[in-house]
C-alpha cells in the first residue's frame, strides 16, 4: 500500500471545467470491469447493481440501491475489485451488503471501501460492524487471531490492501490498483489510459496485440520507450486475462 497525493480530478464538459471526487469519476462499462478484474461474465452487474432470478430479486451489494446505471464508477470499480478476492471463499456476495451498509454511515462516505481508513485506522468499527450484522467469517476484513490482541486484515482484505495505492491522508482514496499484485509494472490508473491496465501509459492490450502479431518484444519495448520486463508484465496480464475468458 503507498500513499500519494490527490483525492479530485478536473473534468471538462460543455459547461467548462469541472471539479469531481475521484471515486464518483464515470469510467466502464458491466462487461469491462468483468474483462479487466478477470470475472466471470455477469459478475460486475450483479454486486454491482444487484439482479432478479425468477420471482426474486436480490439488491446490488456495492450501490445503495439498483439503479439501472450500466456506468461503473471508480469507487464501484474499486470496491468490485476488493470483492473479486473473496469470490474463491464460496460464499454469497450478497451476505456482504449489510455490513457495507453499516460502513456507508458509519465512515459517511458512499465508497467505504475505497478508502484507506477501514483498513488503517478504522479497523476496530469495521470489527464492531461485522460482529453487529452476523457476518460470515469467509467474507470477515478485519480478523483476530488466536492468542493475539492485534486485528489483523483478513487475506482477501491484505492483498486488496497492497495492491492498492490511496491518496495522502487518514482518509486517503484508491488512486491506483495492480490488478495482479505480482506483476508491479501493470497498474490500472483512472487518470490513464480510460481506466485500463496498462505499463507507463501504454495499454496492455496494445503491447500483447503487437507481439501476438509478430513483433519482437525487444522492438515492442524500442517502440514505446519500455524495458523487456515491463512487455513481460504487460503479457503476463494480458495472458491472464485470456485464461480467464476461456474458463467463463
Amino acid at each position: 500500500m503507498v500513499l500519494t497525493r490527490f483525492h479530485r480530478v478536473a473534468v471538462c464538459d460543455d459547461d467548462g471545467m469541472d471539479v469531481i471526487d475521484l471515486l464518483e469519476r464515470p469510467l466502464y462499462g458491466m462487461s469491462q470491469t468483468d474483462r479487466i478484474l478477470l470475472l466471470p461474465a455477469g459478475t460486475t452487474r450483479r454486486w454491482v447493481d444487484g439482479y432478479r432470478r425468477g420471482d426474486a430479486v436480490y439488491p446490488p451489494v456495492i450501490r445503495p440501491t439498483s439503479t439501472g446505471d450500466e456506468t461503473v464508477t471508480w469507487g464501484e470499480f474499486v470496491e468490485t475489485r476488493l470483492l473479486a478476492g473473496f469470490r474463491a471463499r464460496g460464499v454469497p456476495m450478497v451476505r456482504l451488503r449489510p455490513a457495507i451498509e453499516r460502513l456507508r454511515e458509519h465512515f459517511g462516505t458512499r465508497y467505504p471501501l475505497a478508502h484507506a481508513k477501514p483498513f488503517i485506522a478504522g479497523r476496530e468499527l469495521v470489527l464492531a460492524v461485522q460482529e453487529d450484522v452476523g457476518l460470515d467469517r469467509q467474507l470477515c476484513l478485519v480478523v483476530v487471531r488466536t492468542g493475539q490482541r492485534m486485528l489483523n486484515l483478513s487475506g482477501p482484505a491484505e492483498a486488496f490492501f497492497r495492491s492498492t495505492e490511496f491518496t495522502d491522508g487518514e482518509d486517503g482514496v484508491a488512486r491506483l490498483i495492480r490488478p495482479l499484485p505480482d506483476v508491479a509494472d501493470v497498474v490500472i490508473d483512472p487518470l490513464r489510459g480510460f481506466g485500463e491496465p496498462v505499463v507507463r501509459n501504454v495499454p496492455t492490450e496494445v503491447i500483447a496485440e503487437q507481439v501476438r502479431a509478430g513483433d519482437p518484444p525487444e522492438m515492442v519495448a524500442d517502440l514505446y520507450e519500455l524495458s523487456p520486463t515491463q512487455v513481460n508484465a504487460a503479457i503476463r496480464y494480458e495472458l491472464s486475462r485470456r485464461t480467464a475468458d476461456s474458463a467463463a
